[in-house]
Parts: C-alpha cells; sequence; structure tokens
C-alpha cells in the first residue's frame, strides 16, 4: 500500500506527482519517500518565497545529512538528481545537482555463499533454541524460516509477510504476494519443503495456536499473533550463526540476504552436476526469484569455486577436443 505523508514546502506539488507516478510503475520506493520528505522538511525552514531548490539549497541539505554513511547519502543525493530531472520536464530551467560532485560509492558487500552443510548445521542448531512465553514455537519457526529461505530464495520481506493461507498443500505452491514492483508470483515447492510446512502447522495445532488463512507463518505470540519484525528475525538469525561458528572470511556475520544468493548459486550447481542446459534454464530461477528481468538474476550468480570446477569441466568434455587439435598443429608448424 502507498504511504501516506504529508508535504509542506512549495515543491510538494512536484513531490506528490512525482511520488505517484513512482506508485503507478509498481516501485517500492520507501527509500525515495524518506529522502525527499527530508529534502521537504528542510525547505519549509526557509520563507516561502525562498523554498527553491538551487545549488546553495541543494548543498546545505546535502549537509544536514552528515550524521549518515557516505553510501547513504550518495543515494539520497541520487534520490534527488532523479526528482530533479523529472521536474526539468515542466521547468526546464530548474536546478539539476551535477553527480560527480556526490560522494564515491562504497564498497558493495561480497555475499557469503552458504553450503549446504552449513545450512544443515544451523537447521539443526534451530532445536537448540530457548523457546519463550511469547515465542512457544522458536525452534520450529526459525528451522521453517531457514529452509524457506534456502530452498526458495525468498527476500525477508517476503518471507515475513506470509500467511497460513498463502500455502496451498494441494497442489503443493506458495503464493508470494505483492513483492517487489507489486509482482506476486507462485512457487512450486520441493516435496521435503511441503513436508517441513505441513509439519509445522501440525505443531501450531498441538499447541492451540491459530492455523486461519490470514495467520502470519513466521510470527509469535506478541500482540495477538504478529509476524517477526525483520530485527527480532535477525536476533534469533545471529544465535544461530553464532552457536555453529558461521563467519564471512573477513570474520563478520553473513546476512539473511545471503541465503537468497546461496539459493541462485546451489541451483546453478544442482543444474551443471545434474547435465541440464543451463542457459535454457536461468529464465526459470529468475521467474522463481521474482526477477522481472534475467539481467537482475545475474548478480546472484556468483562464480564460487564449485561452480567454477564444473563449469570448467563441461567446457573441457565439451570443447577439450578442439583445444587439444588446435595445440598439437602449433606444435607441427614449430
Amino acid at each position: 500500500m502507498r504511504p501516506t505523508c504529508v508535504f509542506r514546502s512549495a515543491l510538494r506539488p512536484t513531490i506528490t506527482r512525482y511520488l505517484d507516478l513512482n506508485f503507478a510503475l509498481g516501485r517500492r520506493y520507501k527509500n525515495t519517500v524518506t529522502a525527499l520528505v527530508s529534502l521537504d522538511r528542510f525547505l519549509t525552514r526557509f520563507p516561502r518565497t525562498s523554498q527553491e531548490l538551487t545549488a546553495e539549497t541543494f548543498l546545505c541539505w546535502c549537509q544536514s545529512q552528515s550524521q549518515l554513511t557516505p553510501r547513504v547519502r550518495r543515494s539520497r543525493m541520487l534520490i534527488v538528481r532523479k526528482f530533479c530531472l523529472y521536474r526539468r520536464r515542466s521547468v526546464p530551467n530548474c536546478f539539476v545537482p551535477e553527480p560527480l560532485l556526490f560522494p564515491k560509492p562504497g564498497q558493495t558487500i561480497t555475499p557469503y555463499i552458504f553450503s549446504a552443510a552449513e545450512v544443515g548445521r544451523l537447521i539443526r542448531a534451530t532445536s537448540g533454541l530457548h523457546r519463550r512465553s511469547y515465542s512457544p514455537l522458536r525452534p520450529e519457526v526459525m528451522r521453517l524460516a531457514l529452509v524457506l529461505l534456502y530452498s526458495t530464495g525468498l527476500r525477508i520481506g517476503e518471507l515475513l509477510r506470509l500467511m497460513v493461507g498463502d500455502f496451498d498443500p494441494q497442489e503443493g505452491t506458495l503464493l508470494v504476494r505483492e513483492s517487489k514492483f507489486h509482482k506476486s508470483r507462485i512457487l512450486p515447492l520441493p516435496q521435503d519443503v511441503i513436508g517441513e510446512l505441513e509439519h509445522y502447522l501440525q505443531a501450531r495445532r498441538e499447541h492451540q495456536l491459530s492455523t486461519i488463512s490470514a495467520t502470519p507463518v513466521i510470527s509469535n505470540q506478541r500482540q495477538g499473533g504478529k509476524a517477526y519484525s525483520a530485527w527480532g528475525f535477525q536476533c534469533s538469525f545471529w544465535a544461530l550463526l553464532d552457536t555453529c561458528n558461521v563467519r564471512t572470511p573477513s570474520g563478520r556475520r553473513p546476512r539473511v540476504h545471503d541465503l537468497r544468493h546461496s539459493c541462485a548459486v546451489n541451483a546453478l550447481i544442482r543444474w551443471y552436476r545434474s547435465g541440464a542446459d543451463v542457459t535454457t534454464k536461468l529464465p526459470f530461477l529468475a521467474a522463481y526469484l521474482g526477477h522481472i528481468s534475467i539481467l537482475s538474476t545475474y548478480r546472484y550468480l556468483h562464480f564460487v569455486g564449485p561452480l567454477r570446477e564444473l563449469a570448467s569441466r563441461r567446457f573441457r568434455d565439451s570443447y577439450g577436443g578442439l583445444v587439444a587439435t588446435e595445440a598439437a598443429r602449433e606444435r607441427s608448424k614449430a
């Protein structure tokens, strides 16, 4: 649902039209709203007649964001620049900031690719999580969450928005509603994942917890059975990582989102091992992950060791003879 914000500066009509356009295009624009709200609040400090966005006021607004990290500041500046480019359609002489003056983008985080063995350890470790009065099924909830994240590549927001009614045990599918770009998709589930969901729902019945369609799947008993917050889930995930001593090469904890990257990479590894045509499979992976383009999926296909070995072996089996023949021909010329 579109968030409602009150804008008060002289740019209010243009900001409102710009956000309406973003929403109509199906974009999730929480960061866009945050940046433009900040800009709007800043402009209201000036008299109404002085609330024009100029190079000077833009610089002052940027300085007011100094408490943020360079990456977040750059992101907000780019958002405002896009807004200015939109505004230029109706106000040709309006100010548009120059991106070359923005903070340099920080180094992106290299995703951690979980091995199947590591995920197995994490899943087994869920049985050791302490049950709470507000979360009597904490071990079962975290086990199911890990299974779904690793096997289906769900985004954390998609996981936490799942309702019991989104699972169809007859068809063996999971409905992911209104996700990124307002896209919904139906995911066919492996039989063992179907079994995990059925086992979890049975555990809820045994503890006399709700299993009606509108019940959040990943939930606790706070506020009448509310879904886990992203922070609450993150804390439980960290506890599992600490128990299993899973760390990245730099020593930090892997992110929840790294399980989505791991799902995509391990799908490729399975296809290579089974002899499947990976090229024709990639559009199916893109659809399964909820991407609007296969180009988005490429960001998740990291060339890790096992994948590199399998791809090299397939190339050798397919074209190794040609390479050897050409090498022999060069030796004979010498």
